[in-house]
C-alpha cells in the first residue's frame, strides 16, 4: 500500500458512516458528497453559490458550504435547506493592498479549518472554489493530490483585471495575482465559467482543455426576481424614474453616472427625471458626497442596501434601468447580474458599449460611447421620450431572460456539468 493510500484510509477512517459508502464504486457515485468555498460573501446572500448549491442539493447532492460571516449571517453552523453551511470570522473588509493580505490571509486560515471539519464529519468528494481570491488551489489541492478528491474551480472574477480595474494600474501585486490565477487553473481539474470570455481565458491564460470548462451563466431565479405594483412615490413627483442596482465601487462608474445626470440638468434642463440607486459599497460614502458637490441631491436618491421587496418595487416603478459599469478589461469580459435582472423585469437598459453586456442583453439595452457621459445622457433620454420602443425593448429582454437566460436554463447545464465531473470520479464500469 502506498503511503498517499495509507493517509487516506486512515483519515477517511474517522468519517461519518454516511461520508465513505461501502460496495463498490457506482453505489458510492449515488452519494455524490460537495463541498463548496466562497470568501466573497456569506450564504445565502451569494446569489450565484446560493443557486449552484440548492439546484445541487436538491437534485441529490450532499453539499456543504464555507464562508463568510456577515450582517444576517452570523450564525457558526446552520443548515439551510439541507445545506450545511459553515462561516468564518473575517476582521475587515478590505480596501488597500495591506488590507485585502489580511482578509484573503485570515480566510484561507478558517477555509483550511474548516474544511477539515468538514472531510472529518460529512465528508467530501469534489471541492468547488469561488473565487475571489485565486488562493483556493492551496486548499483544493491538498485533497486532490493527497486524496484523490476534485478540484473545481468556479470562475466568478477574473482577480489581475479587478486590481487593474481598482487600483487603475498593474505592477508586483498583479503579477502576483496572474501567477495565482495560473496555479489555480494548473490545479483544477475543471472550471465553471460565467460566459465565453472566461471560458476563453481558461483555455488560452490558465491552460485548460475546452471540454473540462462549462459555461454556467449567472442566470435570475425567477423564483426571486418579479415584478412588484408601483409606487410612484420613488418619482418624487416627478414624471420619470431611472434606477440603478449594484455595488457602489470605483469600477461600477457611479461618477460616470452622476456626470450624466449633471449634463441631463445643466445642458438638456431636464428636471423631470428623478433617479435611484440601490445598493451599498466601499465608495459609498465618495459618491454621496459627489453628488452632494453637484448639488444632486434632491434628483438623485440614495437607498444603501434594501429588502427585495423594496428593489422590485423601486424597479417595478423604473421607466428605464441604467449599467454605468466603467468600460475596463475586468468589465468587458464579465456578465453583470443587475443587468439580467434589469431584463427579468422587463426594463429598457442603457449601459457602455462592452462585449459581456452586449451578448447578454442584445436589443433589450442602447448602447453608449465608452466613458460619454453626454451620450449616455442622451441614450436615456432618448427611451424616455419615446415610451413605444422602450417597451418593445423592455419585452425583448424578458423573452430573452424566460427564454434563454433564466437560472431554471443554467440549472440544467449545472447538473449536466457536475454529472461529468463524478463520472471522472467514479466511472462506471
Amino acid at each position: 500500500m502506498t503511503s498517499r493510500q495509507e493517509a487516506t484510509e486512515m483519515l477517511e477512517a474517522y468519517a461519518t458512516p454516511q461520508s465513505k459508502p461501502q460496495g463498490d464504486r457506482t453505489l458510492a457515485a449515488q452519494t455524490r458528497r460537495l463541498l463548496i468555498i466562497v470568501e466573497n460573501l456569506p450564504v445565502p446572500f451569494d446569489r450565484r453559490v446560493w443557486s449552484e448549491a440548492t439546484a445541487l442539493a436538491h437534485n441529490g447532492y450532499h453539499v456543504s458550504v464555507i464562508c463568510p460571516k456577515g450582517k444576517n449571517a452570523t450564525a457558526s453552523y446552520e443548515v439551510i435547506d439541507g445545506i450545511h453551511i459553515y462561516r468564518h470570522w473575517m476582521p475587515l473588509e478590505a480596501s488597500g493592498k495591506a488590507g485585502y493580505l489580511i482578509e484573503y490571509g485570515a480566510a484561507l486560515f478558517w477555509e483550511a479549518l474548516l474544511s477539515l471539519r468538514v472531510f472529518f464529519t460529512r465528508g467530501f468528494d469534489v471541492i468547488q472554489a469561488c473565487n475571489p481570491p485565486d488562493t483556493l488551489f492551496l486548499v483544493g489541492g491538498f485533497y486532490k493530490y493527497l486524496f484523490g478528491k476534485r478540484f473545481v474551480f468556479d470562475h466568478h472574477d477574473i482577480s489581475p483585471e479587478l486590481f487593474e480595474a481598482k487600483f487603475g494600474r498593474r505592477g508586483l501585486f498583479w503579477r502576483i495575482l496572474a501567477f495565482l490565477e495560473r496555479c489555480t487553473f494548473r490545479v483544477a481539474d475543471y472550471s465553471i465559467a460565467t460566459n465565453e470570455s472566461y471560458k476563453a481565458i481558461a483555455i488560452a491564460r490558465g491552460g485548460m482543455e475546452a471540454d473540462r470548462v462549462f459555461v454556467v451563466r449567472t442566470g435570475p431565479n425567477l423564483n426571486r426576481v418579479h415584478r412588484l405594483p408601483a409606487d410612484e412615490a420613488w418619482k418624487k413627483n416627478r414624471r420619470h424614474l431611472v434606477a440603478y442596482v449594484g455595488v457602489i465601487a470605483k469600477q461600477e462608474g457611479l461618477d460616470l453616472l452622476l456626470d450624466a445626470v449633471t449634463y441631463l440638468r445643466e445642458k438638456r434642463n431636464r428636471n423631470d427625471i428623478q433617479f435611484v440607486i440601490v445598493g451599498g459599497g466601499p465608495d459609498q460614502e465618495d459618491v454621496v458626497r459627489q453628488a452632494r458637490q453637484a448639488g444632486l441631491d434632491d434628483v438623485v436618491t440614495f437607498t444603501g442596501r434594501v429588502p427585495d421587496s423594496t428593489l422590485f418595487t423601486i424597479l417595478s416603478t423604473a421607466d428605464v434601468c441604467v449599467n454605468p459599469d466603467r468600460p475596463t478589461p475586468m468589465n468587458d469580459k464579465s456578465t453583470m447580474i443587475k443587468i439580467m435582472e434589469y431584463m427579468a423585469m422587463g426594463k429598457p437598459i442603457v449601459q457602455f458599449d462592452m462585449t459581456e453586456g452586449r451578448n447578454s442583453a442584445l436589443d433589450a439595452a442602447l448602447y453608449a460611447r465608452k466613458n460619454d457621459t453626454a451620450d449616455f445622457a442622451e441614450k436615456i433620454l432618448e427611451l424616455l421620450d419615446d415610451p413605444a420602443k422602450a417597451a418593445r425593448m423592455g419585452a425583448f429582454g424578458r423573452e430573452r431572460v424566460l427564454n434563454v437566460l433564466a437560472w431554471e436554463h443554467e440549472e440544467k447545464k449545472l447538473l449536466a456539468a457536475y454529472d461529468t465531473i463524478f463520472r471522472s470520479l467514479w466511472p462506471t464500469p
